[in-house]
């Protein structure tokens, strides 16, 4: 198992400018290689700043891969439709090259109306995009060269200069996947598959079993682990700890459902390919705003040291060997509390999985 740190960047205070938030936000990751954590991921999103607000995760890990020495960098995702795929290459094997090969690639198609539409893009397209590019990107990496002719995309031979500095093989990458779709486009193409904590753990294991299910139809060997990335608030007072987590939590989860339409019911209906996220509206909005919410908080990893090391340990009985990766600022949380919860994580719950048998790499003394 490896535990990696998640960039959101939500939850902007309104007394806080753009400047002062990501200097405190990029100060939170570059505690995760000392820290102990084994990557650091970061999302894609646009033009709603009160959601999220990383135009270029590649030039955030640009710099933190100037940062650190050891510590995987992700992308959580790039966003392929709103990416033209021979950038998404370049910028990959250049990451690659200023890291000294700890890049790891992660897509997405995106789930936004409000990024789509201010991109000029037809939602509708989102599927076939992804794939398409995904396609041309995975072959480029493999061969050097991207050169395609399809539906949406037509791309004279191109070289990928500088090359990466290793080769980077289909597992080697990583789906976005929150759909039955995204997570069988994975596994057909022999990708790795990351979720966002959202279920109850018999839910998130049956799509993981899915998942593993379909990719052994289509490769020889078995997946890679899949990947659940949490909000995580961590607390030596649980009665705190439930009420700082739950004002976070709860934020996040009003500014996540508001950026992507899930609050209203019919949303989705007339966009193809977004089926599953219609029904998914038509659930928060049938079950309450609060209601829904309160599931989202429970779903999260909040509470102790001893709590956490049981949820998670509760997980990987049900998944089976998979990764962690831990968001600690979300929702305009306190990045004071944030760094608390963060190095109380590093101190007392990782190191308590390696005494339970799960295999992580235990932190340095911190």
């Amino acid at each position: 198992m490896k535990v990696t740190y998640q960039m959101f960047f939500t939850g902007k205070s309104p007394e806080l400018s753009d400047a002062e938030f990501y200097r405190r936000e990029m100060a939170l990751a570059e505690l995760a290689e000392p820290l102990g954590f084994e990557g650091i991921w970061c999302v894609e999103h646009h033009f709603d700043g009160p959601y999220s607000m990383c135009p270029d995760n590649f030039a955030v890990l640009s710099y933190l891969a100037a940062k650190t020495e050891r510590i995987t960098l992700t992308t959580g995702g790039a966003i392929l439709p709103w990416n033209d795929p021979l950038r998404v290459a370049e910028k990959v094997a250049l990451l690659d090259n200023l890291s000294g090969g700890r890049v790891q690639l992660g897509v997405g198609r995106g789930l936004s109306k409000i990024e789509y539409d201010t991109f000029g893009i037809d939602m509708g397209e989102a599927r076939g995009r992804m794939e398409e590019s995904l396609d041309m990107i995975l072959a480029a990496l493999k061969t050097g060269t991207m050169e395609h002719s399809g539906e949406f995309y037509t791309q004279k031979a191109a070289p990928i200069r500088p090359g990466p500095v290793k080769a980077i093989a289909n597992r080697d990458v990583v789906s976005i996947a929150m759909s039955p779709e995204s997570r069988a486009t994975a596994a057909q193409r022999g990708t790795a598959i990351a979720s966002f904590a959202q279920f109850p753990i018999e839910v998130h294991a049956a799509d993981f079993a899915a998942y593993r299910e379909e990719y052994r139809k289509h490769h020889d060997g078995e997946p890679p682990r899949v990947v659940l990335s949490d909000s995580v608030y961590c607390s030596e007072d649980p009665v705190e700890c439930e009420a700082t987590s739950k004002q976070a939590i709860y934020t996040h989860f009003a500014l996540t459902t508001a950026h992507y339409g899930l609050d209203k019911a019919g949303h989705f209906d007339n966009i193809s390919g977004y089926q599953n996220y219609a029904a998914m509206a038509d659930g928060i909005v049938a079950a309450g705003k609060e209601a829904a919410a309160e599931g989202y908080w429970a779903a999260q990893l909040s509470g102790t040291p001893a709590q956490l090391v049981q949820r998670i340990a509760e997980r990987y009985e049900a998944f089976g060997d998979y990764d962690q990766n831990c968001g600690f600022s979300c929702g305009g949380l306190d990045h004071g509390k944030a760094e608390a919860s963060m190095r109380l994580f590093a101190e007392k719950v990782i190191p308590e999985l390696s005494k339970l048998g799960i295999p992580v790499r235990v932190p340095a003394a911190v």
